[in-house]
């Protein structure tokens, strides 16, 4: 025997989600993705920061290697007399300058890290001297502080 109380109009089959639901889920997942991108451009970048910033380490400690047989930083206006290393976000340049000692020779160099725009590192400028003085002089916006800066930002709002 049916029972009494069960008919065809009690029973309600799911057929799907309905346009409320969809909204929601929708609405949720663009205020995720609005919080989760900028967040994830800013690790992005980072994480190419270090590339510029080991690579002058590096180089300075070429350059002292360089000094300590030759007793200058170089002549080459382009690299101070060691080689440029191989980068994919920064260019470098290395300038030197005459000081006062023996010979006039080249005493003084700046080593400067430059963001390429086309890697996301636009703005950014890194320099290192023959003192180990280690500069921020340019950044892509106020956020990550206001060049110049005595150190080497790693990370927003000036953060060394």
């Amino acid at each position: 025997m049916k029972h009494i109380f069960s008919s065809s109009f009690n029973q309600r089959k799911s057929a799907g989600f309905t346009l409320i639901e969809l909204m929601i889920t929708v609405a949720i997942i663009g205020i995720l993705a609005a919080v989760a991108v900028p967040a994830y451009s800013d690790y992005v970048i980072r994480g190419k920061i270090p590339e510029a910033t080991s690579a002058l380490a590096s180089m300075r400690i070429r350059l002292e290697q360089f000094y300590q047989d030759a007793r200058n930083y170089g002549s080459d206006d382009a690299n101070c007399g060691v080689p440029n290393p191989a980068s994919d976000n920064f260019t470098y340049t290395c300038n030197w300058s005459v000081g006062g000692g023996v010979g006039g020779t080249n005493q003084f160099y700046l080593i400067t890290a430059t963001g390429i725009a086309g890697r996301g590192m636009n703005g950014f400028a890194y320099t290192i001297d023959q003192a180990g003085n280690r500069r921020t002089t340019a950044v892509p916006n106020a956020a990550w502080g206001t060049a110049p800066i005595a150190c080497w930002v790693v990370k927003k709002g000036g953060g060394c």
